[in-house]
């Protein structure tokens, strides 16, 4: 059963995603924020999807946490749901950081190009930061959202990734504070698996924590220090091992 509702959901993902690939060309013209609006919508109908297909429920903490100013949302990273469910669920447009490649990716990379988000060419190095903290600038001034996974990869559940400094320099550039994320998705979406699984899950988004007067390291710590303390909380059973 869980085969099939899994193979359900894989074809009707990507089914839509190729109709709303066309919608989204069609809606290029109009203002960013309807743009934007109108791309999420598959976002929402996949999260749903999963809802009603694969049993995949969500419930969220910290909701109150979330500024009404520019922030930087560094979250944890175990499957491609939390990619799918913060861009539509949060109440400002985000701005993901991602490698340029995924754009050439043929409808969904497509409609992703459309929006303002930030491809970089990892073989750049230093230069391709320099091309973040430029455009981030540009993309927290006009009222966008910036959102990076600090692992850089999916971690398995109960796992830990090495938390890479990006999210927390940029912090720093732009002057700006940052929402950590915790979650345990990938207990129903795991990696690298096509089979989802049924349950319940928790989003945590924590308190705003000040880049002001910080180094890279030690915001870094901070935001990672909250992640693993607040998994423990949401996923105890994956850290009993």
């Amino acid at each position: 059963m869980i085969f099939i509702r899994s193979l359900l959901l894989m074809v009707c993902m990507m089914a839509s995603a190729v109709v709303w690939s066309f919608v989204c060309f069609l809606a290029a013209p109009l203002p960013y924020a309807k743009r934007y609006y109108i791309t999420s919508r598959w976002n929402v109908f996949i999260v749903w999807l999963a809802k009603v297909v694969c049993g995949i429920r969500y419930e969220i903490k910290g909701w109150e946490n979330l500024p009404d100013t520019p922030a930087i949302l560094l979250s944890k990273h175990q499957s491609a749901w939390e990619t799918i469910f913060l861009l539509s669920h949060m109440p400002r447009p985000l701005v993901y950081v991602f490698k340029k490649e995924l754009m050439y990716l043929p409808f969904f990379g497509w409609a992703l190009a459309l929006l303002r988000m930030i491809p970089i060419d990892r073989s750049k190095g230093k230069d391709a930061f320099k091309q973040v903290v430029t455009q981030g600038k540009e993309r927290l001034a006009s009222g966008l959202w910036i959102i990076m996974f600090p692992e850089g990869t999916r971690t398995a559940v109960g796992k830990q990734g090495k938390y890479k400094s990006g999210g927390a320099r940029l912090a720093i550039e732009t002057q700006t504070a940052i929402v950590p994320i915790a979650h345990n998705s990938g207990a129903c979406w795991p990696k690298n698996s096509f089979l989802k699984k049924p349950g319940l899950v928790t989003v945590s988004i924590g308190p705003l924590i000040s880049s002001e007067g910080k180094t890279s390291d030690e915001l870094m710590r901070e935001v990672e220090g909250w992640i693993e303390a607040e998994m423990r909380i949401i996923s105890p059973e994956a850290y009993l091992k």
